[in-house]
């Protein structure tokens, strides 16, 4: 990801690398790699998250990324001259969507069959994605406008560019990614829901709140999808193009196994350094296919992923 541009003259985030495609240097395509893999993983722990404790493939992920990137918006606008308050809003906003989507919805889906909890999340996506072009518009909105910031690009020893707001999400992803194993490792309510997950009706026994966990997960998920895209809206333009950076995560966390954070990582890096090559080196038009070609390679020779296992995948 480069500078972001001043004036008129806008980036579109996912045309980002096609545009350095022939004046790249080894140094430029290495944090262009880094910035993509980043945002993958930031996005995939939310897929990892959901499934690791509840079972659920949450299709609908991409769609909540963007819905945290409209709310960013929409408290900018309410809170103007006060980017803190505004960004703190959005961020709690996120989390409660996130578990009120499951209480209101996806509770109903405890007990049933894995398929019609997978088709719910498809249709809430498809629901989300209406209402959001009803209440904002499918014009391109630009949050850090609203919100008085600016997204110079900072120089990488080397020759090598970076936006602001890319290094930004570099580092909330580290943060993040810190955050969500010490809280699974240490938490209690974090071994609550590893206990959820690995053994529903023996936590359940044990007198856990199922619920609560699922809920929670559900909050968490949406946050860190949410995160993702305040990131990216603020770095590049929000605009209803964004739930295929979603979609496109959805691979990464394939790759590395759907029950694993680590796994999540590793997959992020491995589609990003796919993508950004392909645009590099062979076509920029194949942005949007890499992920799913690697996908599909990586199902044939190991469908449980790297750091999966194949009892997790017996029970999709």
């Amino acid at each position: 990801m480069g500078p972001r541009f001043r004036g008129d003259e806008r980036r579109d985030y996912r045309h980002d690398e096609k545009r350095h495609q022939f004046e790249s240097p080894p140094l430029q395509l290495l944090v262009n790699i880094i910035v993509l893999s980043s945002i993958y993983a930031l996005i995939a722990c939310g897929y990892v998250l959901i499934y690791r404790v509840s079972r659920v493939l949450n299709l609908a992920h991409g769609e909540l990324m963007m819905v945290g990137s409209y709310l960013l918006l929409t408290t900018a606008w309410m809170f103007a001259g006060s980017p803190v308050t505004a960004i703190a809003s959005a961020v709690v906003l996120s989390l409660t969507v996130g578990v009120l989507v499951y209480l209101f919805l996806m509770r109903k889906m405890t007990g049933e069959m894995v398929l019609a909890a997978v088709l719910t999340t498809v249709a809430l996506g498809i629901l989300l994605r209406g209402l959001m072009v009803l209440i904002w518009s499918a014009q391109t909105q630009y949050p850090a406008q609203a919100l008085g910031f600016e997204n110079p690009a900072l120089a990488v020893p080397g020759g090598a560019r970076i936006s602001l707001f890319a290094a930004i999400l570099i580092g909330v992803t580290i943060l993040t990614y810190a955050a969500l194993f010490t809280f699974l490792r240490f938490g209690a309510w974090g071994v609550r829901m590893r206990a959820a997950g690995q053994n529903p009706l023996l936590a359940a026994q044990r007198g856990i709140n199922l619920h609560a966990v699922y809920a929670l997960a559900w909050g968490l998920s949406t946050l860190t999808g949410a995160l993702a895209g305040m990131l990216i809206s603020l770095d590049s333009g929000l605009t209803g193009t964004m739930v295929i950076i979603g979609l496109k995560a959805f691979p990464a966390a394939l790759v590395g196994g759907l029950d694993s954070l680590l796994g999540a990582i590793v997959g992020a890096l491995i589609i990003g350094a796919c993508e950004v090559l392909a645009i590099q080196y062979i076509d920029p038009l194949l942005s949007d296919v890499i992920p799913f070609v690697v996908l599909i390679a990586f199902l044939v020779v190991r469908p449980w992923g790297l750091f999966g296992t194949r009892e997790e995948l017996d029970r999709v």
